[in-house]
């Protein structure tokens, strides 16, 4: 079946019974690589029929991106193939067992790996919000790569949950759209973000003294870009492109914080890949016109972001050195976050007019400093590209410095427990 970006002419069919989920390991075959959608929209019937069917299938290849449902663990690599472009979540037990594989790629250019078959995808499982009056199934809280998967995976099948946000923003389908059809058995898997510490609070503050009315923020996920949301609610007119929708871009367009009036595309519409948030998010997605998921091709292309002004970009990171090399990959050797859209968003950031391209990060994990004298991971982010960097401590605002000036604004974002340490290696390596 050719599966295309829009609806299919054809009328749903109200009768249609949903299939059984022992019918999966007739449409994945040995040697397919298979993708669904990540975190709260892992379809997690499907998954579960898929560990249980393994042995029927054989040896396949599993596309995975932020795990949040504990369904794959490392034994199930006796059958499956692991990849992933992140370490996070659940990945992270994966990545420590030794059976996980990263594909290290920037997020924009997912879509173009899976149009040209370099990352081919040969079923795609979704999760599915139940059919509007049209008979049109939203892919729910997901668009991202998950949009040319659908294009161009052989097999389509999906859940219905009953809980899913029916949302804008395309593709939707339809009965004959999709080769097999089943009802989600899931209760919908609830998170709570980490309640933001003193750290974290001080981190908010900072980055959004760097927010300015009728700014356009993309921010990524976690405990620091929570604490950013909850001081912006004195700002007017912001706008927001991101990659992820959370309960703290929800709340601040309910509170009327968020109107996308200033934005230079999309006015008026927020614009997101994925929801990860609880149920107050999902009610405000649901049928909310407001609100568009899109694919990565639209979320993360530098030629539309490149479009926005007043672009704040809001990222973190594991470590930062003190000539600006950002590391957001690994730590200790061991792969905990991505490649993902730090580039793609940091540098939209720093070509828009009146960007900010912001890493936020606390001065320290543990007894160790996140300010160090040269990353231990891979670089994520050139010195070349520079960026605000933002701890507890203050900002630093790297862009336009050479070395010798950046190395003591970035010392004084450190802990004051490891600056003089800090201060002595760097006049050791300079």
């Amino acid at each position: 079946m050719n599966h295309t970006n829009t609806v299919i002419a054809r009328s749903a069919n109200p009768d249609r019974r949903p299939g059984d989920c022992r019918e999966l390991s007739a449409l994945v075959r040995p040697g397919d690589t298979v993708m669904w959608g990540q975190s709260h929209a892992e379809p997690v019937t499907l998954m579960r029929a898929l560990v249980a069917q393994r042995e029927q299938i054989k040896r396949i290849r599993i596309f995975l991106g932020i795990g949040l449902t504990e369904i794959l663990g490392p034994e199930h690599a006796d059958a499956f193939d692991f990849l992933a472009y992140c370490g996070s979540g659940t990945n992270r037990s994966l990545a420590r067992a030794g059976v996980l594989d990263i594909l290290p790629v920037h997020y924009s250019r997912l879509p173009e790996l899976i149009r040209s078959g370099r990352l081919r995808i040969d079923v795609v499982l979704l999760q599915v919000s139940p059919p509007d009056e049209h008979g049109r199934y939203s892919l729910g809280l997901a668009r991202e790569y998950l949009v040319e998967a659908v294009r161009h995976a052989r097999a389509i099948v999906a859940e219905v949950h009953p809980d899913v946000p029916w949302t804008y923003g395309g593709p939707y389908l339809q009965d004959g759209d999709i080769d097999l059809l089943v009802a989600s058995d899931a209760s919908f898997p609830e998170t709570r973000a980490a309640e933001a510490g003193p750290v974290e609070q001080m981190i908010g503050r900072n980055v959004a003294s760097l927010v300015e009315d009728g700014a356009t923020l993309q921010t990524g996920i976690g405990s620091i870009p929570d604490a950013v949301m909850a001081q912006l609610h004195d700002r007017r007119d912001l706008g927001v492109h991101t990659g992820s929708i959370g309960d703290g871009v929800a709340a601040l367009c309910e509170a009327g914080v968020v109107t996308n009036a200033r934005k230079t595309i999309d006015t008026g519409i927020t614009i997101g890949g994925v929801i990860m948030g609880s149920e107050r998010t999902r009610r405000f997605a649901h049928r909310n016109p407001a609100l568009q998921l899109r694919g990565t091709e639209y979320t993360h292309d530098p030629y539309v972001l490149r479009r926005i002004d007043r672009f704040v970009a809001i990222n973190s990171a594991v470590e930062v050195d003190l000539t600006g090399q950002v590391n957001a990959e690994a730590i200790g050797g061991t792969y905990v976050g991505a490649v993902g859209g730090v580039g793609d968003f940091l540098r939209a950031a720093q070509i828009s007019r009146g960007g900010v391209p912001v890493v936020a990060l606390p001065s320290t994990a543990g007894r160790h400093s996140r300010i160090v004298t040269r990353v231990t991971g891979p670089v994520t982010v050139p010195r070349s590209d520079a960026c605000v960097i933002v701890t507890e401590y203050g900002i630093a605002d790297l862009r336009g410095l050479s070395i010798a000036e950046r190395i003591p604004k970035l010392i004084a974002l450190a802990h004051p427990d490891h600056r003089e340490r800090l201060a002595r290696e760097s006049h050791a390596r300079s």
